[in-house]
This record gives structure tokens, sequence and C-alpha cells, in this order.
């Protein structure tokens, strides 16, 4: 349980970094946002969820 716990607040850490070193950033990437269609979506939720496992994998093991 404590792992999740500390799965969460890593994540919490880089969106409120993202949030605060690059306001502009993220308000013009939430406009872009529904431009895109869902086959893109997919993909990069996809893309983000393999680099995520495959990092924790990394961090687990070495």
């Amino acid at each position: 349980m404590s792992f999740f716990f500390l799965a969460v607040g890593l994540v919490l850490v880089v969106e409120g970094l993202a949030y605060a070193l690059a306001p502009s950033f993220i308000r013009r990437m939430a406009e872009e946002l529904p431009k895109l269609g869902d086959e893109h979506l997919r993909v990069f939720g996809v893309v983000a969820l393999a680099i995520g496992v495959g990092l924790v994998y990394l961090a687990r093991n070495f």
C-alpha cells in the first residue's frame, strides 16, 4: 500500500512542477487536446503507460 502512495505522490510532484514551471505551456496544451482525435490520444496514453511501467520496473529492479 505504501508503494501506491509513493507512486501517487510522485505523480503529483511531476504535475505540480509542470504547472509551476510552465503554466502557459500547460494552458496551450489544454487548448490543443480537444483538437486531437481519439486514436492519437489513445496512442499517447499507451506510450505513456509503457514508459511508466518501464520506469517502475527499472526503479524496482536496479
